[in-house]
């Protein structure tokens, strides 16, 4: 039998820096004055973690295989980003929103491909994860673009996206990662068992 605790480690991990992506979200939405070099030290610790979670997901081989598919390269970047934010926030502060429009961005068009999957696997809810993705991914991109200038109004750009992206990421850890306690390991026959 395979351990279970990488993908229980996973789905929570995943859960919880969902609920903080939208903590956060409602913070920036609530304080557009918020501290950019605070934000870049808050923002990068989350981001390092959530990246280590990814990459713990990548390797847990959950079930499906459906919400941690592309978790490897990105968790790695997701904590060499955060590194750069909590390491460097003064030079952070001047393309903060264009890095997290284009992570925002990636992680949406990666769940659009994750949720048509899901609908392949069967789950009824893929919609819910498609329709996420796409409004992340939108805001991502208005983010990259910025096409507003002012401060407190891309703070709650900022905020919002945010918020979808950690609706998007706990709908993903809900509704595609299966804990199953009697799942073999990978390569086994029942077979070879005879």
């Amino acid at each position: 039998m395979r351990s279970l605790w990488p993908v229980k480690l996973a789905k929570s991990g995943y859960i919880l820096l969902s609920l903080l992506l939208c903590v956060l979200g409602v913070v920036l939405i609530a304080c557009p004055l918020f501290s950019a070099k605070l934000l870049c030290y808050i923002l990068g610790g989350l981001l390092m973690v959530y990246g280590a979670i990814k990459i713990v997901g990548y390797f847990s081989k959950d079930l499906y295989r459906l919400a941690f598919q592309f978790d490897f390269a990105f968790g790695m970047l997701l904590c060499l980003v955060g590194l750069l934010m909590i390491l460097f926030p003064e030079g952070a502060l001047t393309v903060i929103y264009t890095v997290i429009g284009i992570i925002v961005l990636a992680d949406g068009l990666f769940k659009i491909q994750t949720a048509f999957e899901a609908k392949k696997f069967g789950i009824n809810k893929w919609w819910a994860i498609l329709l996420f993705a796409v409004a992340s991914a939108l805001l991502g991109l208005v983010l990259v673009l910025n096409p507003v200038k002012t401060a407190g109004f891309i703070m709650v750009l900022l905020g919002v996206s945010l918020i979808l992206e950690g609706i998007l990421n706990f709908l993903v850890a809900l509704l595609t990662v299966r804990i199953m306690k009697n799942q073999l390991p990978d390569g086994f026959d029942f077979e070879d068992e005879q």
